[in-house]
């Protein structure tokens, strides 16, 4: 079984030069990802949020993640507003608390966040209040966080291509060729 960051840095490569610029990042995604990979592969439900601009990425990935045309066992993943419709309207902490605990009763607690968006958008607020989240965030440093600017030019590709990434890790990670825990 191969170490997924030596697997990445591969799999970078492999792009060629559309790929360079996560080159230098790999070690950000390897950690990360590592991370959310080990609570997929412990069967945890992923709760996708995304801030207003990448609401199109968020149905992309649900979309994509569970294609039927894949030979992998299917992932949890849902939408928090599939959760909540009226999540846009949560404000203020003591109205995050409630629905947090809604989630955690419905998930006991085998569940984490998945936040793709800018670091200062109140989307973002629930998923910072837990240590597993994982991060795609903007113009922010945080834990367990991959980081990209907002205002790159080439923002939404290099989403995609992330995203082709992360599910090409997917696939490696639960058919046993990467070792994601060293």
């Amino acid at each position: 079984m191969r170490d997924f960051a030596q697997w990445s840095l591969d799999a970078i490569r492999e792009e060629g030069g559309s790929l360079s610029w996560l080159e230098e990042q790999r070690f950000d995604w390897t950690t990360t990802t590592a991370h959310a990979l080990e609570q997929i592969l412990s069967g945890k439900t992923i709760i996708l949020i995304t801030d207003e601009k990448r609401k199109w990425l968020e149905s992309y990935i649900l979309s994509s993640v569970n294609r039927v045309s894949f030979d992998r066992p299917l992932l949890p993943i849902i939408s928090v507003d599939s959760l909540f419709q009226h999540y846009n309207s949560v404000s203020g902490g003591e109205m995050i608390d409630i629905l947090d605990d809604m989630i955690s009763i419905s998930f006991k607690e085998d569940y984490f966040f998945w936040y793709i968006g800018k670091g200062n958008d109140k989307r973002a607020d629930i998923a910072k209040r837990r240590d597993n989240s994982y991060f795609w965030i903007f113009d922010e440093e945080f834990q367990n966080s991959f980081i990209l600017k907002s205002y790159d030019s080439m923002l939404d590709i290099k989403l995609l291509q992330l995203f082709k990434l992360f599910d090409a890790s997917l696939n490696a990670t639960m058919f046993g060729e990467v070792d994601v825990g060293s």
